[in-house]
């Protein structure tokens, strides 16, 4: 599980069967501190999840997971927002805050 930034929206008009209705959002993932960690990457957000928009920090799975959280379990997906992170602090130190 990672944690990132929604830094936009993604519109499709054609879609993959099985992700109609499935939101897609651009995503800067962070790390440790908060900062801006290799480039940014196209995440799924199921409907539970769809409300992150632009400027929520939130938390993504990658990968083979990534599918498993979709509402169709083998989609080609490579990220998905699992949920929004209302707080994150490590070490005392508040991160994600811009």
């Amino acid at each position: 599980m990672y944690l990132g930034r929604v830094i936009g929206r993604v519109v499709a008009t054609q879609r993959y069967p099985g992700l109609e209705g499935v939101a897609l959002q651009w995503v800067q993932p962070l790390d440790e501190r908060g900062a801006a960690q290799g480039a940014p990457l196209v995440a799924c957000a199921p409907s539970e999840n769809g409300a992150a928009g632009p400027g929520d920090l939130v938390h993504f799975v990658d990968g083979r997971e990534g599918a498993l959280a979709c509402p169709q379990t083998f989609v080609p997906v490579d990220a998905a927002i699992l949920g929004v992170v209302e707080e994150a602090v490590v070490r005392g130190a508040r991160i994600g805050d811009d």
